[in-house]
């Protein structure tokens, strides 16, 4: 540990500043820090900083924070392209049913009109019959 005591100004009291360039608990962190990242290339995974300098166990950690973020942000894209793919196949479906439904209402609405042609004639065959059928309780009296 260095430490310097310095007057700033002759009016003012003495000012000590005190540091050490051997931080035991940045190493420390460090080594609880050292994650693998199977996500990453190779080339790419954070490499383990030199302990003794602050400024590269910043970056270490900043290059960690970042690979978990891509491994959070990748993740996330696998989940929704999955549930993409579940979208495209309820889409693919609905349009089945849509078809099926389409299909089944053009089905309906020719046997709506058969029907409505069969009733029509069927009525008309019984007021035939009704008048075929009093022509003849009629016709062999008047004989």
């Amino acid at each position: 540990m260095i430490t310097s005591t310095r007057r700033v100004s002759p009016d003012k009291s003495e000012v000590r500043i005190a540091f050490s360039l051997d931080s035991t608990q940045d190493r420390n962190d460090v080594a609880e820090l050292s994650p693998n990242f199977p996500d990453l290339e190779k080339r790419l995974q954070p490499v383990p900083p030199c302990t003794a300098l602050r400024e590269s166990v910043h970056v270490y950690r900043e290059h960690c924070k970042m690979a978990r973020e891509f491994h959070q942000v990748k993740h996330d894209i696998a989940m929704l392209e999955e549930r993409k793919r579940k979208l495209l196949a309820e889409l693919v479906e609905d349009d089945q049913v849509a078809m099926e439904i389409a299909r089944l209402e053009e089905e309906f609405d020719l046997l709506t009109e058969e029907n409505r042609t069969l009733a029509s004639v069927h009525t008309e065959r019984a007021q035939q019959l009704e008048s075929l059928w009093l022509t003849d309780q009629t016709g062999p009296e008047d004989s």
